[in-house]
């Protein structure tokens, strides 16, 4: 009997050990099988992340899965870089938020020059010693110059690059608490034409408004969040009976009107709040149902702001998108202070700043170069 039993046993550990063989076998085989489109997302975002655009798209027809993973974090923009300029002497660095690069640049042509406004790549300067209004390309060091005109501190904004006949350059100024000046000029003009405007309702123009220009129009958000609209093609100024955004009480503390930034994108007018560590509050005005509507999402989008123009982009890399980015670098040039929609948080953390710590002329987004090798 104790005999049969010891068989019984004996067989019975052969066959574990057989059954253990084999899944030893098995899963051999299946890792035999395996190829290089079974590796993990997360891995194969982190590698597709690191490519050019062009091999991004020769990867992403391998197969299914790496069509997937290349085309979530494949990157068709460049991001704005950020430039500063310097109080004394004429070298400019230029920061990149997607590599974390500075480049430096020698510009003695902006000597003496603020700078006012910035888009397509092309810089709106003033020269306050001789009244100099003028364009200019930091990359192709083209110059367009406009005639002469005293700019106080009102706020200054062109519709698109100074090659095209669209171009427009408008400011206005606050006369009174009834009355605005806007002035207007174009490349080629030989001068300024200034018109005065009733406004319908109050609004306030200082150096801290926003301007951005969509669709022939030149909208101008006022301190108090009241929006003026201004039609080119008919030269008529109004400002809208449209309640100014919603923002808790906190957010009107001191300096709170340098933390407030407006842009376009894609025809719709955006504008964000922010309020020290608080989060950020992004706007969207409805202008068929005039409202503004809170944003709490960016739907891939990112968002760069700075004090005399902000920028938007879509396609960037995967880390980049749904997020604000400020005109502010800390730890020694390496890292753009940001905030994430998707984690509710800033970058780096704990990092947000007090706009009014910040001198306005002190830095501005810009258009890159499309070729890099021309100017680093």
């Amino acid at each position: 009997m104790g005999g049969r039993k010891r068989r019984k046993v004996k067989l019975l550990s052969a066959r574990v050990a057989d059954d253990k063989r084999r899944t030893r076998m098995k899963k051999k085989a299946m890792l035999e099988m395996q190829t290089w489109s079974d590796l993990p997302l997360e891995l194969l975002h982190l590698i597709f992340i690191r490519l050019s655009l062009e091999d991004n798209i020769r990867s992403s027809i391998a197969c299914k899965r790496w069509n997937t993973a290349a085309t979530s974090v494949r990157v068709v923009n460049q991001s704005p870089w950020l430039m500063y300029f310097p109080k004394f002497g004429n070298m400019y660095e230029f920061y990149d938020p997607a590599q974390r690069k500075t480049y430096s640049l020698e510009l003695p042509e902006l000597y003496g020059s603020r700078v006012c406004y910035t888009k397509d790549g092309w810089l709106l300067l003033y020269r306050p010693r001789t009244n100099r209004v003028f364009f200019f390309n930091p990359f192709s060091r083209e110059v367009v110059k406009l005639p002469r005109f005293e700019l106080t501190y009102q706020i200054v904004a062109f519709s698109c690059a100074p090659a095209f006949n669209t171009c427009v350059v408008f400011t206005v100024r606050h006369i009174s608490p009834t009355i605005v000046a806007i002035s207007t000029c174009h490349p080629g003009a030989t001068e300024w034409v200034t018109v005065n405007y009733q406004n319908r309702l109050p609004f306030v123009s200082s150096i801290w408004n926003k301007i951005v220009c969509c669709n022939g129009f030149f909208f101008c958000l006022s301190l108090t969040g009241w929006l003026g609209v201004f039609d080119l093609l008919d030269r008529t100024w109004n400002v809208l009976s449209l309640p100014p955004p919603k923002c808790p009480e906190n957010f009107f503390e001191k300096n709170w009107w340098k933390g407030k930034f407006m842009l376009e994108h894609n025809g719709d007018i955006l504008v964000i709040y922010t309020c020290s560590s608080e989060s950020p509050i992004i706007f969207k005005l409805h202008r068929s149902n005039m409202f503004w509507q809170e944003m709490k999402t960016l739907d891939g989008m990112t968002l760069f702001a700075s004090f005399l123009s902000s920028h938007s982009r879509t396609d960037l890399p995967g880390m980049m998108r749904n997020s604000v980015y400020f005109s502010k670098v800390r730890f020694f040039g390496k890292r753009c202070i940001s905030y994430s929609l998707d984690d509710c948080r800033y970058y780096p953390r704990k990092q947000c700043h007090d706009w009014g710590e910040q001198d306005p002329f002190e830095n501005i987004w810009i258009e890159p170069p499309e070729d890099l090798s021309s100017f680093i």
